[in-house]
Formats: structure tokens, sequence, C-alpha cells
């Protein structure tokens, strides 16, 4: 209960919260509509309703985190310049504009002017998708640089130069699975983002058309990265920092 009452205390928490809920409701009434006993047509009608609500609660709550994440971009400026700054400050844009279409696109759902919801959400899960794949980049940038210091070259180079024989294989083999779980303890933080990324992933590709997955399947793989997104908040040691 304490976790909760902690979630519910911050913007960040309420809007994960009720994400959670969101793909949730669109994993339940896909599978009930799917169900030829179940007949009952109010039920599956109130919980598309209820995904469509959360969706622009969500929409109001993010309401200026647009400038927020500008003006969070003027930090990375200063570091080195290099590969990781580049796609960090490219990220920050990505999702800067990524929010701005969300505004655009709650001012159309509250009725407060004209706006072609087709044409701003195709272009808000465009601008979704770059954020989410440049966040996908930083984490195999991440993955990469660890593997680099705790790599299992020594293995690689055995098994191409045929100077290994099968039980120092077996051994070594079972060296790089010990170290892999050790990376993994070590590293939940990059982990837990990591997952939280690649389930996003398929969201956006979906609605753009590059995917053909059920809304079922879309609900239970947002409920997948809204749990792990709950994670990061609740522990603040698993929040991932490049």
């Amino acid at each position: 209960m304490d976790t909760l009452i902690q979630l519910n205390k911050q913007t960040a928490g309420r809007d994960k919260l009720a994400r959670l809920c969101q793909y949730l409701s669109r994993f339940l009434w896909y599978n009930l509509q799917n169900k030829q006993k179940f007949l009952n047509n109010n039920a599956i009608n109130n919980l598309k309703s209820l995904e469509y609500q959360l969706s622009t609660f969500r929409k109001l709550l993010r309401w200026g985190r647009c400038l927020d994440v500008v003006y969070s971009t003027l930090p990375i400026l200063n570091y080195p310049l290099d590969s990781r700054r580049f796609v960090d400050v490219l990220t920050k844009l990505s999702q800067a504009f990524y929010f701005l279409t969300d505004h655009i696109l709650w001012l159309g759902r509250a009725d407060l002017c004209q706006v072609d919801t087709h044409k701003w959400n195709q272009i808000s899960n465009r601008y979704w998708l770059y954020t989410i794949t440049l966040n996908l980049v930083k984490n195999f940038i991440e993955i990469n640089n660890l593997f680099k210091l705790h790599s299992c070259q020594s293995l690689i180079y055995q098994i191409f130069l045929g100077t290994f024989s099968r039980n120092s294989f077996k051994n070594d083999v079972s060296w790089c699975n010990a170290q892999t779980l050790v990376l993994i303890q070590r590293h939940k933080a990059l982990i837990a983002d990591l997952i939280k990324n690649l389930c996003d992933l398929f969201i956006p590709l979906t609605t753009l058309g590059y995917y053909n997955l059920s809304p079922g399947f879309v609900g239970l793989l947002g409920v997948i990265s809204s749990i792990a997104g709950l994670f990061i908040l609740i522990d603040s040691t698993v929040k991932f920092i490049p």
C-alpha cells in the first residue's frame, strides 16, 4: 500500500498506473471479444471506453512536458562531442516532438479545436517510434561497452583457433553463463529499460502498419512495458542512466 501511495504522489507514477490499466483494458476487451460464448457487448464497450479515457487522461498528465524535455537537452550540449551525445540530443528532440503532437491530440479530444486526429495520431506514433529506437540504440551502446569489459573473447578465440578440448569448452561456457548472470544482476536498470523499450517498439510499429499484431498482443506488450516502467519508478536503483 505504501508503494501505491508513493507512486500516486508522482505525476510519472500516476501516468504509469494509468498506462498499465489502459493496456490491460485493451488486452481484456480483445480476449472477451474473441470468446464466442461471451455475449456481453456492454462489458466490451465499457473496456474500450475505459482504454480511450485513460489514454486521454495520460495526454493531459503529460501537458507541457515538451518544454521540460527541451530544457533538459541543454546540459547534454556540454558533454564531450561523441556518438553518445549525438544520440542523447536526438532522443530528447524526438521525445519533445512526440509530446508536442500528444498535446495537439489532447486539444482535439477535448474539442477545444479542430484536429485531424488520424493524421496527428500517425505523426505522434512516428515520433514515439523514433524515440524508442534511439533509446534502444543507447541500450545497445551500453551493452556493447559492458561486453567489452566482461566479454567471452577467450572462448571465441578458442573456437576459431581450434585450440580447446571438450572439457575446457564446457568450462568456458559455464564461465560465460556465470558472467552473463553477474552482468544481469549488476545492471538491472539496463535490463529493465531494454525490456521496456523492446516491448514498446512493436506498439507504434503496429499502429503505423509495419506489423500486424492483434490488439490483444499489443495490450500484453503494453502491460509488460508498463510493469517494467513501474519497477523502475519503485526502485530508484533500477533507473537506467547511460
